[in-house]
């Protein structure tokens, strides 16, 4: 069952009475930050209250393992645009302990794809094209390496500032411990 009309009425009651008014920022980060993190669920609240974050104080991007997997994809892309344009000066990329892309398996992706209606035929398909569904889908050995290689990513685009620090931490999601991994102020 679809969760859309749940959301679409309490939506309406949300505006009807202003709740909205507490959440009022710019889109000007406050802290001047731009962070990259995992979408784990664990993380939603957690990673902001453990770095003291509040609404309109961070430009926040999430994916399946904070990983800055190609230099022109949509990941550099927002972080670029967080820097050049909503004048984010530090960049945080948080990791953080189990994973879900720590060891993850390109073929076990595509075996529930193809349980939930993804034909064989669509990824024979997609590998004759030339794509590389293991490459692309693959997870990571460790947390802290994944996270100094999109720290690397981002530090040596062609586009990005070599005057903006890159930090990279990795978080604990039981408790919201951080550790630094690259500390972007003296790697710099």
């Amino acid at each position: 069952m679809s969760s859309l009309p749940k959301i679409l009425e309490f939506n309406k009651a949300f505006v009807e009475n202003e709740d909205f008014v507490q959440y009022r920022t710019t889109k000007f980060p406050d802290k001047k930050m731009v962070i990259l993190a995992c979408m784990d669920t664990r993380l939603l609240e957690l990673l902001p209250k453990a770095m003291n974050i509040k609404n309109g104080e961070t430009k926040l991007i999430k994916n399946a393992g904070a990983i800055v997997s190609h230099p022109f994809g949509s990941i550099m892309r927002s972080i670029l645009i967080a820097v050049y344009e909503l004048e984010a000066d530090e960049v945080y990329v948080i990791g953080h302990h189990d994973c879900g892309m720590l060891k993850h398996s390109a073929t076990s992706l595509l075996e529930k794809s193809q349980e939930r209606g993804v034909s064989s035929e669509t990824i024979e398909m997609l590998t004759h094209a030339g794509i590389d569904l293991e490459a692309w889908l693959k997870g990571f050995s460790t947390v802290e390496e994944s996270v100094e290689n999109s720290v690397e990513m981002i530090k040596k685009h062609p586009l990005f500032s070599s005057e903006i620090p890159v930090h990279g931490l990795v978080i604990d999601p039981g408790t919201g411990k951080l550790d630094v991994v690259v500390d972007g102020l003296k790697d710099s």
